[in-house]
């Protein structure tokens, strides 16, 4: 195992956590948690505006593309300093997909809380398809989450990894931890919600988030029962070598 230790980040004022997702990870019912805390303002994915209109593939499965570059900002580096000068809060929480980043500067990544959330591709595939039947190992964020770990490991920028299934299992450890890591107080308002949309939800809710708006917590983990996409295994097979090395770090 390379678990590696949830130290706390020595990092003066507001704190800003970047979570880097792959799709259908619990990353909203994250954020939703984050949401819970009085001195926290949360960002659902403010670089997917950025991605669809530099990625003209994707803007054709991803529905409602054009929704959301018309009412995004689109620019990357813009939507950089937006995160690095904002100060509403003293916690600042981005919900992101690692895929958004595209060819964006990581270098600004030295300036937040970097957390890798991942999830197995068995059960992260088997909910992604009802959306986009065929996605690519771009989509899904798993290459990508190895790539980005190898620039932390290189550049000397402190990282977790979280897993899904492990959060939904035991959310208070898993939750203390990340706070320990970013260098703030646990708060036990953390674990549940009222089950309702937030204002801060992008405007693709409405085909992504309908468990989370009915949820007041983190769910109990169910394993899959339906059987497996069979036109999906190849990806399934592409993606758990990326995983498994995902979860020799993951707290």
């Amino acid at each position: 195992m390379k678990t590696l230790s949830v130290k706390p980040l020595m990092m003066e004022g507001v704190k800003r956590i970047c979570l880097w997702s792959g799709p259908r990870n619990i990353s909203t019912a994250l954020m939703y948690s984050f949401a819970q805390r009085k001195d926290t303002k949360v960002f659902d994915e403010p670089l997917y505006a950025y991605y669809l209109r530099h990625h003209p593939q994707a803007r054709q499965y991803h529905p409602g593309a054009e929704d959301i570059i018309e009412a995004m900002e689109n620019d990357g580096d813009t939507v950089v300093a937006m995160m690095l000068s904002n100060s509403e809060k003293p916690v600042l929480f981005f919900k992101h997909m690692t895929h958004h980043l595209l060819g964006l500067d990581k270098g600004f990544m030295k300036n937040t809380v970097n957390v890798i959330l991942t999830r197995d591709p068995r059960d992260m595939l088997s909910s992604f398809y009802k959306v986009i039947p065929n996605p690519t190992i771009d989509d899904v964020g798993y290459a990508l989450h190895l790539e980005l770990m190898s620039y932390f490991k290189g550049n000397s920028i402190p990282f977790i990894v979280m897993e899904a299934r492990r959060v939904l299992e035991n959310p208070r450890h898993c939750l203390t931890d990340l706070c320990r890591f970013a260098g703030i107080a646990f708060d036990e308002n953390m674990l549940s919600w009222k089950p309702q949309q937030r204002v801060e939800d992008g405007i693709w809710a409405k085909y992504w988030y309908h468990s989370v708006h009915q949820s007041s917590g983190f769910q109990t983990y169910k394993p899959k029962t339906d059987p497996f996409p069979k036109h999906l295994i190849p990806l399934l097979e592409d993606c758990l070598p990326y995983y498994n090395t995902l979860m020799d770090y993951a707290i």
